[in-house]
């Protein structure tokens, strides 16, 4: 998959985004944001690892949900945030999933997002979305992250984006001790993480899911 087509979605209950390409949410039934905290956030043990010039790098831009999750928690922090994203979504379709999050400040985003840039600042956190597959665009990287939001669509749905492969480029652009967390808990991925160097548990899930996976480069 080339990527770089805008996301087709459709909705549940009308506030809940749905790929029709990957027939996945983009986030969770149980909410979004209470999920990019537990996950994302706790499982990376941030905001406490935060300070000037920590790097976090993601694998599913989606709604921006993570990003904005993360603004709200930096405490002012100069961070960078990079995410791989093969099909970006329409500004429209961006706007109406974050209402149902008034929590987020979304209007600088969906501001720059509708103008078509994809490297932006929120605060003093620095932005760039880089579309296209991204077993094409991470190994071209050449950052290393302090920490992985690893937010693709379900291993069942997308196994492009949990392939051994990429998980290895993941690992090559983890910076030492840096960390990696995911909702997922498949046994392929898991096994993939650790054989690209990171130290890998199985921890509580948030909501009904009662496992994701955290990793730390050793």
């Amino acid at each position: 998959m080339a990527g770089g087509e805008q996301a087709e979605v459709g909705w549940r209950e009308g506030i809940v985004p749905v790929s029709l390409r990957f027939d996945d949410p983009y986030f969770s039934l149980a909410g979004g944001l209470a999920e990019a905290g537990h996950v994302f956030l706790a499982g990376n043990d941030l905001p406490g690892r935060f300070c000037d010039g920590f790097q976090v790098a993601e694998l599913g831009f989606g709604t921006g949900l993570n990003l904005l999750a993360l603004v709200l928690a930096s405490g002012g922090a100069a961070v960078r945030f990079i995410s791989f994203e093969a099909y970006p979504m329409a500004v429209a379709d961006m706007a109406r999933a974050l209402a149902a999050f008034p929590q987020v400040q979304a209007e600088g985003l969906l501001q720059a997002w509708g103008a078509g840039r994809r490297r932006f600042d929120l605060g003093r956190v620095e932005v760039e979305v880089i579309v296209g597959d991204a077993r094409e665009t991470l190994p071209s990287w050449e950052g290393k992250a302090d920490a992985w939001f690893l937010d693709g669509f379900s291993p069942a749905k997308n196994p492009e984006l949990w392939s051994d492969g990429l998980m290895d480029q993941v690992g090559r652009h983890t910076a030492a001790g840096g960390t990696c967390a995911t909702y997922t808990a498949a046994g392929h991925v898991r096994r993939a993480l650790a054989a690209a160097g990171f130290e890998v548990a199985r921890v509580a899930g948030h909501g009904t899911k009662r496992h994701m996976t955290r990793g730390r480069m050793a």
